[in-house]
């Protein structure tokens, strides 16, 4: 049964190679003749010194010498600008896999949903793009030119030695079966350290990111030290790992390079009889050892090209298991493009509820309302109660199931990704930026944006001033992730980045946390008076902010508590009425 299974997934493995080879066929197809001509070449050049060696026995001349020097070197010249061309269509096809997958696996990725990404850590995704691809890079380079020239020399040079002695090409080949069945017993041992290299590299890159993601955290806790400590961990499993892989190795290798060998000293030892009984001729003899020769190499080189299959095989196995992953949140077959200026902004859900995977309780509980268009609506509620879980599943990062959220009274799931996304524009808790200029970071969904409209939405989001200030103005680099910023300066920017595509809907998902009162208070005006057209729903813990919104509502445990204005919900006893006492306490004590 585990044999069967095993052949299974060798074959699927070879589908799989297949299948990366396909595009290339061509130059893989020129690679192989070129490799056919090298060995047919070489096989007539062991022919020639027999020739030669049988002919110079009878008559000795020195230009029959010199001819036959000059037919070798030229065959070999050839043999040598034809090898080249081998490898350079057989290695180049390798290069383009390894760019084919790069490009396939990243643009899968762009595919996925953010849930994925919490399963699945960033370095390990980062390992599988560079460092597998890669050893699938060499397994259709080197392993390919490997084996391909493997099969052509037996091809072609056993068939010639069984013209030549049928005897000592027996005793030639003898030790080959115990080299199979060597390499049958290695391989598994070798496919399962393999893979426990590449999980250490894994683990080992995962640490890396993080660390270097949160250099400032470890040095604000003075950490430094059970970093290092975490790393030497895993980086002894690593070297551990490598060790062992090269131990195997290295009792593998030598023992199929020495049975190798040991055909040669088995003509030498039965060709010597041959000879004095006149079964074989001296020259015979000499090709007998050239062909032997010509065999020694690519067998030992055997060892090496089983590394990098196992090695190819464990990576075939991770890249696919991110190329075959499905994404969850994708477009309906019948969804119908929604041209963003027909869209006028009401947002409703209806009986909406959503659980996250393994969760207990939902996130969501039968949450109901409709916001009309151009109404800002604030959300709030203790920590946990749902509102982000809320302001993700509005343009759809959640798996949201049809018939719960609604857009102008469409199901936003019979509504095509990219424009409902280009229809709310979003501003989640995190304020990611790129490594890039205040100014590429603003106009990030409208590349074409001129800088009159990067300056207009940075003054709406109340940033323009502090850029003003940077030395570089709308040309600073902010950094990796926006590092050289403040924390309110990230948020502004991201706000301004909502802005830019002038969507009509802006929802914030506490995007005004790190910005003080006042400021937070005129974005939200600015929000109100100079875009009245669009739907705006912000979450926020900034009860006096919320309070300037049209309509509030209060969320509690999944469901919406109470809904209705500041002056209406002050007045009722429940839940706003105790966040707002508490604000009200908080600004005294303050």
């Amino acid at each position: 049964m585990a044999r069967s299974q095993q052949s299974s997934q060798g074959n699927w493995h070879l589908k799989k190679l297949g299948e990366y080879l396909r595009p290339h066929w061509q130059r893989v197809a020129l690679g192989v003749v070129a490799l056919m001509l090298v060995n047919l070449v070489g096989v007539r050049i062991p022919l020639l010194i027999r020739d030669g060696i049988d002919e110079l026995q009878v008559t000795f001349s020195f230009n029959r010498i010199t001819y036959y020097a000059v037919v070798v070197l030229v065959l070999a010249s050839i043999m040598w600008v034809i090898r080249m061309a081998s490898r350079i269509l057989i290695f180049g096809v390798g290069r383009q896999v390894e760019f084919d997958l790069k490009q396939r696996i990243f643009e899968h990725l762009l595919g996925m949903e953010p849930s994925y990404f919490a399963t699945n850590t960033i370095g390990e995704l980062i390992s599988r793009a560079t460092s597998d691809v890669d050893n699938i890079r060499r397994l259709l380079g080197f392993a390919v030119l490997s084996l391909v020239n493997t099969l052509f020399a037996y091809a072609f040079t056993v068939p010639v030695m069984l013209s030549l002695s049928v005897r000592l090409t027996v005793v030639a080949l003898v030790v080959y079966p115990v080299m199979l069945i060597l390499v049958r017993l290695f391989s598994d041992r070798l496919r399962n350290q393999q893979l426990r290299v590449q999980q250490s590299t894994s683990r080992l890159s995962e640490l890396i990111q993080e660390d270097l993601s949160g250099i400032s955290l470890i040095k604000i806790y003075a950490q430094e030290e059970n970093e290092r400590r975490a790393f030497a961990e895993l980086n002894d499993n690593l070297l551990d790992a490598n060790l062992t892989l090269a131990r195997t190795r290295n009792t593998l290798f030598p023992l199929l390079g020495g049975l190798a060998s040991i055909s040669l000293l088995l003509i030498l030892a039965t060709g010597a009889g041959a000879i004095a009984d006149g079964a074989l001729s001296v020259g015979d003899f000499v090709a007998m050892v050239l062909y032997v020769e010509r065999l020694v190499f690519p067998t030992a080189l055997l060892g090496f090209t089983i590394t990098a299959y196992q090695r190819g095989e464990v990576s075939i196995d991770r890249v696919e298991a991110i190329l075959t992953s499905q994404p969850k949140i994708v477009d309906a077959p019948s969804v119908q493009a929604v041209p963003s200026d027909t869209i006028r902004g009401q947002l409703s859900a209806r009986d909406l509820t959503f659980a996250y995977p393994d969760s207990k309780a939902p996130a969501l509980n039968g949450v109901s309302f409709t916001i009309q268009p151009g109404e800002t609506v604030a959300i709030v509620g203790p920590i946990g109660s749902g509102k982000s879980t809320l302001a993700n599943a509005l343009p759809r990062l959640l798996d949201i199931a049809p018939g719960q959220i609604f857009l102008d009274g469409q199901d936003i799931t019979d509504i095509p990704l990219a424009d409902l996304r280009k229809a709310i524009a979003y501003v989640p808790q995190e304020s990611f930026l790129f490594s890039s200029t205040i100014n590429n970071n603003i106009r990030y969904g409208e590349p074409l944006a001129e800088l009159p409209e990067v300056q207009h939405a940075a003054k709406l989001a109340q940033i323009a001033p502090e850029i003003d200030n940077f030395p570089k103005r709308y040309d600073t680099i902010v950094g990796e992730r926006g590092i050289t910023l403040s924390g309110g300066q990230r948020q502004r920017s991201a706000l301004a980045r909502a802005l830019m595509i002038e969507a009509p809907v802006v929802v914030l998902d506490d995007a005004l946390s790190s910005v003080d009162n006042q400021t937070a208070t005129d974005i939200l005006n600015n929000l109100k008076t100079g875009t009245q057209n669009q739907t705006v729903l912000f979450i926020s813990h900034q009860m006096g902010v919320a309070a300037l919104s049209d309509r509030i509502m209060v969320m509690d445990q999944g469901r919406i508590a109470q809904i209705g204005t500041h002056d209406e919900l002050v007045r009722q006893p429940g839940l706003y009425q105790q966040l707002w006492e508490q604000h009200k306490l908080e600004e005294v004590l303050l």
